[in-house]
């Protein structure tokens, strides 16, 4: 299980065709899950908060977000989602391909203002609230896009990438010339991707500091140092946090016994498994399986 796997494994409503590559998907944190860790992809995201309160991060840069709020992730922006304190937080994710804005190499708004958005080249404001003048318009476009999707007129994915123009044209017209906080560096985000990727592909497997510091070509000790500065978190937390995310998962979507479960999951030591998942989600992974099959 990989981490596209993990964040759609919840039960999803679909609003398009195969064809026309825009889809959202109604999520509750924790309901569905307790977060979605740290992650990237090639499309565009939109994260429209209905309800609660909760944490949403963006090139290392975390922020409460709440009710109302609309988050901005561009195409290979690191980003997660976490639950706040306890609180309950629905949200809809809204995903798309950036080529659903772009008709061709001569597109004048795509090459002038699509591409270079996508690629960050035209910094904006990535967070959405109510406070921003421009934000009622804003809001409108996804609201209309949304009731398009559930009635499906004939023409509605006219009318959708219509409303999709207007709402990065909100966020390109009234963008901040001057960026209030400096871009975390290129080099930085890459050498992050670089690893979150080995951990999605290899968490089953033994990995070790020594394994990390070679494929990031740093030393042992500095390879820590830079995960924890950008992290918050030392790698070894961060690995088994991954783990028992993915763990938590598979309890729920298999009828796998807990020591394979254990195992597919890069735990060889059970008793050890036991006693941290028990850390994170306050029950044995046996009593937490009873726990979410009653609430299917």
């Amino acid at each position: 299980m990989n981490i596209s796997e993990y964040q759609n494994y919840h039960e999803t409503k679909s609003h398009t065709t195969a064809d026309f590559p825009y889809n959202t998907y109604l999520c509750s944190i924790p309901r569905d899950f307790p977060g979605v860790p740290l992650h990237w992809h090639s499309e565009v995201e939109l994260i429209v908060i209905k309800k609660g309160r909760g944490i949403v991060s963006s090139d290392f840069q975390k922020r409460t977000v709440t009710s109302g709020d609309i988050i901005v992730i561009r195409p290979g922006q690191l980003h997660s989602i976490e639950q706040y304190a306890g609180h309950v937080m629905e949200y809809e994710n809204i995903i798309f391909r950036p080529d659903l804005l772009i008709s061709g190499s001569d597109d004048l708004c795509a090459a002038k203002f699509i591409t270079p958005f996508m690629e960050g080249k035209l910094p904006s404001e990535p967070y959405l609230t109510p406070a921003l003048s421009w934000y009622q318009p804003a809001s409108e476009c996804i609201r209309e896009i949304d009731l398009l999707c559930a009635t499906r007129p004939e023409g509605y994915q006219l009318a959708v990438k219509g409303h999709l123009f207007l709402f990065f044209f909100l966020l390109i017209s009234n963008r901040q010339k001057k960026e209030t906080a400096p871009a975390p560096q290129t080099k930085s985000l890459e050498k992050m991707k670089t690893i979150l990727k080995y951990v999605e592909e290899h968490y089953a497997s033994h990995i070790t500091i020594d394994d990390m510091a070679a494929l990031t070509y740093y030393s042992k000790s500095h390879f820590m140092k830079f995960f924890k500065s950008h992290m918050g978190a030392g790698f070894i937390e961060y690995l088994n946090d991954y783990r028992l995310t993915m763990s938590e998962r598979l309890l729920r979507s298999s009828d796998d016994p807990v020591t394979e479960v254990a195992e597919k999951c890069g735990f060889d030591n059970l008793s050890y498994f036991n006693r941290i998942f028990k850390r994170k989600y306050g029950q044995a992974p046996g009593r937490w399986r009873q726990s979410a099959s009653k609430d299917l």
